[in-house]
């Protein structure tokens, strides 16, 4: 009653056993899978991290550095303007991590919370009035008289250039392990599964259970168990191209590092130039908000303290080598991964599964 291991000669094995070896098979294929995908998982896996570690770095260093330079130049407004620099960074960061939203909406929901303070600490530093509606009033004002020139358009122009590449890179990153998951998960048909109980275990029937399939057996099995896994050939390398395009891009002339490492100079001038642009501002805010409640005396506008760029620190230098090396390697490592999928069959059939160097083989009917 044998439906796959049916052979001439007396035989050891029942319908039972083929079952068994049937549920072998699909264990040991999917493990083997497994055991091919670990390598080329856990370099992405490990470089995802890496790349977020540095990116972190990144946006730590250039959010503490903003946060300096409205301490140091800024003071009167710094404590309140802590709340929109964070939430500045925290945008950012969910944009590159893939979330819904653009680095515009960021930038500029920035500036909006921005102008209030600006304009009440700074620019008529005597307002004591700074009620939910004429902040809100303050807010609407900015995006109609821009008081802070091109320095915003330029800020979002400069950010959404170098920030795309690594979003993209981000996303497709994690869309590599999940190509890689569903490889490991794809089920085997029941022609695959009979055929590699034929390669594999037909021999023990006869009692030959130390004779290992002839290479070029395996190979035809194997490929045709796999010819839908190996369909992603060309799919991969195309995901590979792309991958080295955005981390070249992430490289070329727009990079992240100088982007984010800019922020602080981007907003600096903006405040500057609202600053030098105070007595304009003041009588089209009075037209369209009103005049608020103003201290007995009122106090001259806050000095301007142009604030020059300071040198790159250490830290700065140090993530943005990191992140460069880390890209290098990473590259390197997945242009090797290019024949993933094509090479898939002959990379199972290597190794212990075959015979190889010697003069018998099983052939799937006898020794050869």
């Amino acid at each position: 009653d044998l439906q796959i291991c049916q052979h001439r000669a007396p035989t050891c094995c029942t319908k039972k056993m083929e079952e068994s070896y049937l549920a072998a098979v699909r264990r040991e294929r999917t493990q083997s899978i497994q055991a091919l995908n670990f390598e080329l998982k856990y370099m992405i896996v490990g470089h995802i991290t890496a790349f977020q570690e540095a990116f972190e770095s990144l946006l730590r260093f250039a959010e503490n550095r903003t946060s300096s330079l409205l301490e140091t130049a800024y003071r009167p407004m710094a404590k309140e303007a802590a709340e929109p620099v964070k939430e500045l960074f925290t945008d950012i960061t969910l944009y590159i991590l893939g979330a819904e939203t653009t680095v515009e909406s960021a930038v500029l929901r920035f500036f909006d919370s921005l102008f209030p303070l600006v304009y009440s600490r700074l620019i008529n530093p005597g307002i004591t009035d700074l009620s939910e509606d004429y902040t809100e009033c303050l807010r609407l004002t900015r995006q109609d008289i821009n008081p802070f020139g091109h320095y915003s358009k330029n800020m979002v122009t400069e950010l959404s250039k170098s920030l795309w590449a690594s979003r993209m890179l981000s996303q497709a990153l994690s869309l590599g392990i999940e190509v890689i998951n569903t490889t490991e998960h794809a089920a085997l048909s029941k022609e695959c599964s009979r055929a590699l109980v034929k390669m594999q275990y037909c021999p023990h029937c006869q009692g030959l259970t130390l004779i290992r399939p002839c290479v070029g057996y395996c190979l035809n099995v194997m490929r045709g168990c796999l010819a839908s896994v190996s369909e992603l050939d060309a799919q991969w390398r195309e995901f590979i191209s792309t991958l080295e395009y955005l981390t070249n891009e992430m490289a070329a002339s727009h990079e992240l590092e100088i982007a984010l490492s800019g922020i602080w100079n981007s907003i600096n001038e903006a405040i500057l130039h609202a600053q030098l642009n105070g007595p304009q501002l003041s009588a089209t805010v009075d037209k369209v908000c009103g005049q608020p409640k103003q201290q007995e005396g009122n106090l001259s506008s806050a000095s301007i303290v142009p604030v020059k760029e300071v040198t790159e620190t250490q830290t700065f230098v140090m993530a943005h080598t990191s992140l460069n090396n880390k890209r290098r390697e990473f590259i390197s490592y997945m242009k090797r991964s290019r024949t993933f999928y094509a090479s898939i069959a002959e990379r199972l059939c290597d190794g212990d599964l075959v015979m190889r160097d010697s003069s018998t083989c099983w052939n799937g009917e006898d020794v050869v």
